[in-house]
């Protein structure tokens, strides 16, 4: 049987295929998203509950545990860990990578529901959950400062206004901030004015809770029409809240003004974020799964000065970290070394071949295995990452095997006088077979990577099939276009097709060796024994990690400091640390912000991202500037 005969005797036919198979590559390429590792889903969930004034103790035993005991009855929970401080309960749940994030989301908030008898009926607010994915960080973080305006409207403007449009770019999954803080009105009370009218604090509470509601008034209803009451007691202003009476002295109204002031603030003073050494309001952009993060990136930056205009005079929006530009280093890097590869496997058999007409034969089975992979990778949901890209690098010696040893075999019958089209099918039939069982020997390579578990498994999944998809497409190019191109190209052999003499020289040299080799059997087994031995010695010397060390340019560093420290010394410990590290030559930037979110639990510590200059203006790695 002769697999090959159908495509040698219909060109035309064959020919269209493999422009199908390069079309459909080429449109995959184009819309394939592009991020520096595959997309792997953490099932991760962050719950937090707020308890202002709460301490630690009274956060972990009335919040933290009936919460733990809830969350651990789910089922696939398998990790669970939780940080209690000031006024702040962080509960973060780690899931089997079996479990779909939106099962577990709706365990989360089952669990939740069933723990709310248990919780303090004074909670603010209930607890709040939200779906974490630990690997994806955010990929854009902009600072918004103002000389003019306050933090607290500084934040209303950037959560109202800029938040929401960068939100509403396609590709854009969250954005959040940091160190913002939301605006309130604060009421602080005067002690010994309140006891010296035999008050307390609980009056105040109960003064502010019955004046400040929004609730059903009523209605009047005569014979001909009814009117709703509608009043909104809803306070919003200081002026307001200073006007509400306490009590009545000697006939006079003792009012809130009187024993307390009242200012507009922030609903949490306790959270500051710093760009470089300016108080900032700090954006985090992350993007959606799957999105290409450089057209995110770029979406946002071509829509900030629209946004920027909009916003008041005197406010500053910059770009402190912008991870695409490392993300692109490093694409743009394994594309390089991918055409230079291919580049040099079409040299190479250049050298050895000698003639144009077979030089292109095989050299044409590259790019077409390699761009056609990229049709497959779409389909699966794949994208263009290091991992990806270096599974193509790596195909491009093996794409090229295939129709090497194809055309070597045909180009024998053609010397030994067959016609092309007869040198194709002999050649083709006789080879075919061993193609396959040859192409699926690498891939059984790959069986053990496409069945590892857990987030190794999912990380290097892209890179087995990737690879395993570029061999399968080279066997078919191999079974179909090169015999074709046999057939029509290569002309039987003359005088002129001779080998050359460096060629003979390094055949003979060869045939030489394996001469000496053959008659030292034992010798060369012993030379086998002690390479498979040192093989041994040295993989366990060599140093082991999941990835090689990267320099992407930019460091996360976190702060600490002892846990009866006051928000006041923690803010002046927190910049004094940025000013040093900002004084380092290869620092370009930094943010780092303070205070109780969901990514920072405590409030004795701090986050920090450094961004580095360029490599290019630095001479050393991320690595040797964190020791310094």
């Amino acid at each position: 049987m002769n697999i090959s005969r159908l495509f040698i005797l219909r060109p035309v036919a064959t020919t269209l295929s493999m422009i199908a198979i390069l079309l459909a590559g080429l449109i995959a390429y184009k819309l394939l998203p592009v991020a520096a590792l595959p997309q792997v889903d953490y099932p991760t969930i962050r719950v937090m509950t707020l308890y202002p004034g709460a301490s630690p103790e009274v956060m972990t035993s009335a919040v933290t545990a009936p919460l733990e005991r809830q969350f651990g009855q789910m089922p696939g929970l398998e990790q669970l860990s939780s940080t209690s401080s000031g006024g702040a309960s962080v509960i973060t749940l780690r899931f089997s990578l079996d479990v779909a994030l939106d099962v577990a989301e709706q365990e989360v908030q089952a669990a939740i529901n069933a723990a709310n008898n248990l919780l303090p009926n004074d909670l603010p607010a209930p607890p709040v959950y939200n779906k974490v994915n630990p690997a994806d960080t955010p990929v854009l973080t902009l600072a918004v400062t103002s000389e003019s305006l306050p933090l607290p409207k500084l934040h209303d403007l950037v959560d109202t206004r800029m938040a929401q449009k960068l939100a509403q770019i396609n590709g854009v999954g969250m954005v959040s901030i940091a160190g913002g803080q939301r605006p309130a009105v604060r009421i602080r009370t005067n002690p010994e004015a309140l006891a010296a009218y035999g008050l307390s604090l609980a009056d105040v509470r109960a003064l502010i809770t019955s004046s400040n509601v929004n609730q059903p008034k009523g209605n009047f209803d005569g014979p001909t029409r009814v009117s709703m009451l509608d009043a909104n007691d809803q306070l919003k202003t200081p002026e307001e809240y200073a006007e509400l009476i306490l009590t009545y002295e000697d006939g006079a109204a003792l009012r809130l003004k009187d024993v307390a002031d009242i200012i507009d603030g922030a609903e949490n003073e306790r959270l500051a974020a710093w760009a470089n050494e300016s108080q900032a309001v700090l954006l985090n952009v992350q993007r959606q799964p799957g999105a290409n993060v450089i057209d995110v990136v770029e979406r946002i930056q071509a829509l900030l000065p629209e946004v920027t205009a909009s916003m008041p005079a005197g406010l500053d929006v910059v770009v402190l970290t912008d991870r695409t530009q490392t993300i692109r280093a490093a694409v743009t890097d394994v594309q390089h070394e991918l055409m230079l590869a291919t580049f040099l496997v079409v040299m190479v058999t250049f050298v050895f071949l000698k003639k144009l007409s077979a030089t292109v034969i095989p050299s044409i089975a590259v790019p077409l295995s390699l761009v056609g992979t990229f049709a497959v990778m779409y389909v699966c949901g794949f994208s263009l990452n290091n991992l990806t890209l270096m599974a193509l690098t790596i195909a491009t010696g093996f794409v090229v095997d295939d129709a090497i040893v194809m055309l070597e075999n045909i180009a024998r019958h053609l010397e030994e006088g067959e016609t092309p089209l007869n040198a194709a099918l002999k050649g083709a039939r006789q080879i075919g077979f061993t193609l396959i069982s040859l192409t699926f020997s690498l891939i059984a390579v790959l069986i053990p990577l496409l069945f590892m578990q857990d987030v190794v498994g999912r990380l290097f999944r892209e890179f087995a099939i990737t690879l395993a998809v570029a061999i399968l497409i080279s066997l078919v190019v191999s079974l179909t276009l090169t015999p074709m191109m046999c057939a029509k190209l290569l002309k039987p052999q003359t005088a002129a097709d001779a080998k050359p003499d460096w060629v003979e020289r390094l055949i003979g040299g060869y045939s030489r060796w394996l001469t000496w080799v053959l008659r030292h059997q034992t010798l060369t087994l012993l030379v086998a024994v002690a390479t498979l031995g040192l093989t041994v010695v040295l993989y366990l010397a060599v140093p082991k990690g999941f990835f090689p060390v990267q320099d992407t340019g930019v460091i996360q560093g976190i702060s600490e400091a002892p846990q009866s420290i006051s928000f006041r010394a923690m803010s002046e410990r927190q910049q004094a640390l940025a000013r040093v590290i900002l004084a380092d030559p290869a620092v370009d930037s930094l943010s780092s912000y303070i205070g109780v979110d969901g990514d920072n639990v405590t409030l004795n510590s701090g986050r920090l991202l450094i961004n580095l200059k360029p490599h290019g203006e630095r001479d050393l790695t991320a690595s040797q500037i964190i020791d310094r």
